[in-house]
């Protein structure tokens, strides 16, 4: 079967909200040296995606958006050696840069994938690599959280949080998770020890003796975090900006406080495979959209008011 040279993609040609979003015909890209040609089966949208979509973040438009993807190697680059036409794979495109996969065909670094578990369906694949690569970068890589370590995740139920608390989990640790009463039933469902609802209780006055807080809110939600950290306890925020004095705050707490940015990484793409091929780690899946449907994808996600993930379907 011939690869078409055009495909379908979703567009803007300004930033601003949902409605700035089309589906236009493009050129489809090539695989240039230690790259991959993709024809997505599905894609996974993140908030990242409504903020880039809002914000020049990017750089001014025209874009298309899109980190998550999961499909079949159409085509493969000069020096590629890990994949061969018609392997099935997922992945995360170079954040922040490296976007593009929602659209019918995308190109990334030969490791910025991994071998899509053959049990894993393109949906639940789709919704995995960011916010997945997210929590083990985070409790993983930068912490090493251990067995019997006290691990408090704010807004656990989230796309980030629900991925955490089932790697901090499977790491052996004892998890605390803030969400609305609505989600808590979800959350202890995925083995969550405690759950607090943020809307009623204060999380400094209900938790303590924690050793590592996952952030994802921002605020002054990363400054009160600290208070419940024991010594020598870490708090990682995802989210690369805020208040400039917090390291010395840390400091004065015997604390510490580490910001990160997700990035791409064939190691930890594995290593997810690998959880979820043991079953230990599963997205929900909030929704799923064909790619006509992007706006009222990004309308929902503006909402903030899903559990788990949402994916763009191609058809």
């Amino acid at each position: 079967m011939t690869t078409p040279l055009t495909m379908r993609a979703v567009g803007q040609d300004v930033l601003g909200g949902p409605e700035v979003l089309k589906v236009v015909d493009v050129d489809r890209p090539e695989p240039g040296f230690s790259e991959i040609l993709v024809r997505v089966h599905a894609a996974g949208l993140n908030p990242a995606d409504w903020k880039h979509r809002a914000l020049r973040l990017l750089g001014e438009a025209p874009h298309t958006l899109g980190w998550d993807v999961s499909g079949v190697v159409e085509a493969v680059g000069r020096g590629v050696t890990l994949y061969r036409p018609g392997d099935e794979v997922f992945g995360m495109l170079p954040y922040p840069y490296g976007v593009g996969s929602h659209a019918e065909y995308v190109t990334g670094p030969t490791r910025a994938f991994a071998l899509k578990p053959p049990l894993l369906d393109h949906i639940q694949a789709a919704a995995l690599p960011l916010a997945a690569l997210t929590a083990w970068q985070a409790l993983i890589d930068t912490v090493d959280i251990r067995p019997g370590q006290r691990v408090l995740i704010h807004a656990a139920a989230g796309g980030v949080g629900h991925l955490a608390v089932q790697i901090a989990k499977a790491r052996g640790a004892y998890v605390v998770g803030t969400a609305s009463a609505q989600k808590h039933d979800f959350l202890r469902a995925l083995g969550t020890d405690e759950v607090i609802d943020y809307r009623t209780t204060d999380f400094v006055e209900a938790v303590g003796d924690i050793d590592v807080v996952l952030d994802t809110l921002g605020g002054d939600n990363c400054s009160r975090s600290l208070r419940v950290l024991r010594r020598g306890g870490t708090v990682v925020s995802v989210l690369s900006l805020g208040q400039p004095d917090l390291t010395e705050a840390a400091g004065r707490r015997g604390v510490r406080v580490e910001r990160m940015l997700v990035e791409h990484d064939h190691g930890g793409m594995k290593a997810i495979a690998d959880l979820a091929r043991a079953g230990k780690l599963r997205a929900e899946i909030a929704d799923t959209f064909t790619l006509g449907e992007a706006a009222k994808a990004h309308e929902l996600g503006d909402s903030h008011r899903t559990t788990g993930k949402l994916v763009l379907v191609m058809g």
